[in-house]
């Protein structure tokens, strides 16, 4: 990994939020609706935004309440965003808690009005954590980063060593946000999203659907829940039942870190698919649908502002990361943890989120990285060129993977382990591709290499310099 980077910081607004005033209950739906649907039409006109400073400072899609300690856990009285003349803005880099919920009526106390026969879903935010994420929105380097953490992960969170998706099961948000804290080296959790799995299904039909290309055929089927998952291979567009099976599929040798890489996989989709001004405008349609299923202490104006900047945020600037670590055991028996690395774990968490002290002082090697090779065109040739091409530069650890069954128009060279100055060497190396930093390629490399068609145009011509087609596709008519 790299040096630890130092960037300029944006010099951070003078006043704060204005003080809160509190406001009838029955008022806030209203001023709730009123604001969000101003805001939707100021992501679009950039007009008028003034007017949002009315009533945004509530926080109606608060489900559960906090303890004063445990208020303390996250940093509510700093400010996170300011208005404008425009829009509510962020005032320095942020980071969110994002806990998905997936409760059966078997782990409630309380019985149903009615014997369903099976195990139905509950919209509820006790059970364990299905899903966690430790968002950043970072305005000083206009990036957007995704933690993905496993809930397998072996983590203390008070009451022994024991799996970290307990913690919101024992303790609410607070506990689960000092557990992700202490796993991450002390990070500091500013807000936290709580989303039962039913509020996913109803936001992504809100949304109209979502474009997801599926790895493979899913098909898995149990009655005691009513669980009917079957997907096929390909590119798909999935309605938010589709998309939930998607999540909720287990049956494969990555176990729950197949789950963490198909959540980057959908959260990529809707990042690409959902953030666009169009999309904006159903803001208010989205949260009158999900707001039973969503439990926040962000404001109405947070969630603009953190809305406003992921809008903005380029695709290259979203990038997708996992808690570094393995799996416990020999691989013969059952997996039961995801072993955190501490070290990496620093070093990550000094890179991406700007905390700690670590600093790396070995000049990296990019000839040492684990690469793996996938070959998405089902090309054998173009995969051997690569492999021939690597080794002749130094590349001493490059490896062939199973194939990516998506044909690519653009290789991708993916940061399986948030090593992007790694794998923009290697984009330099190549002469192609695009660099993600994301965890969907193969675990055991540092970057995954996905052969796509500007590979083949590369390496034909590699063979023959005069190939037209290569010429204009590099150097243009």
């Amino acid at each position: 990994m790299s040096v630890k980077k130092t960037y300029p910081t944006s010099p951070t607004p003078s006043q704060p939020l204005s003080p809160k005033k509190p406001k009838p209950k029955k008022q806030r739906l209203n001023w709730l609706l009123i604001g969000v649907g101003l805001t939707a039409v100021s992501l679009v006109s950039a007009a008028a935004g003034a007017l949002l400073a009315v009533s945004l400072s509530a926080t109606p899609l608060r489900q559960s309440s906090l303890t004063p300690e445990e208020e303390k856990v996250f940093s509510q009285d700093e400010a996170i965003s300011y208005k404008n003349l425009r829009l509510p803005q962020l005032s320095r880099p942020v980071n969110i808690l994002v806990l998905g919920t997936k409760v059966l009526t078997s782990e409630v106390n309380e019985k149903p009005e009615e014997d369903l026969g099976y195990h139905a879903l509950v919209n509820s935010f006790k059970g364990l954590s299905d899903t966690m994420v430790l968002l950043r929105f970072d305005p000083n380097r206009d990036k957007l980063r995704l933690l993905s953490i496993p809930r397998d992960t072996q983590a203390n969170i008070g009451r022994g060593i024991q799996k970290i998706n307990e913690a919101n099961y024992y303790g609410g948000p607070a506990l689960a946000a000092e557990a992700v804290s202490s796993l991450l080296d002390g990070v500091p959790i500013d807000r936290y999203v709580r989303v039962n799995i039913q509020g996913v299904e109803k936001v992504i039909d809100a949304l109209g659907g979502v474009n997801v290309y599926v790895p493979k055929d899913m098909k898995y089927t149990d009655h005691s829940q009513h669980l009917y998952i079957d997907l096929k291979k390909g590119e798909q567009h999935l309605d938010g039942a589709d998309a939930v099976a998607f999540l909720r599929f287990r049956h494969d040798r990555y176990g729950d870190i197949g789950r963490v890489q198909r959540q980057q996989m959908l959260m990529r989709a809707v990042v690409e698919q959902a953030l666009k001004p169009q999309t904006i405008l159903k803001i208010p349609e989205i949260l009158s649908v999900i707001g039973a299923y969503i439990d926040t202490n962000l404001t109405v104006e947070e969630l603009v502002a953190l809305a406003g900047f992921a809008a903005q945020t380029k695709r290259s600037n979203v990038q997708m990361l996992m808690v570094p670590g393995g799996f416990s055991g020999d691989g013969k028996e059952e997996i039961s943890y995801w072993i955190p690395y501490p070290r990496q774990i620093r070093e990550m968490v000094a890179d991406y989120f700007d905390h700690g002290d670590y600093q790396n002082l070995e000049t990296p090697d990019p000839t040492r990285l684990r690469i793996a090779i996938q070959d998405s065109l089902e090309d054998p040739d173009a995969v051997q060129t690569m492999v021939n091409y690597l080794r002749e530069r130094g590349y001493r650890r490059v490896f062939v993977s199973d194939n990516w069954g998506e044909p690519l128009s653009t290789t991708r060279i993916v940061a399986q382990q948030g090593d992007d100055l790694g794998a923009a060497s290697l984009r330099a190396t190549l002469g192609v591709g695009e660099v993600l930093v994301e965890s969907t390629g193969t675990l055991a490399s540092d970057v995954t290499i996905v052969l796509g068609q500007d590979w083949q145009q590369q390496y034909r011509a590699l063979e023959d310099p005069t190939d037209e087609n290569f010429l204009k596709t590099r150097y243009g008519n």
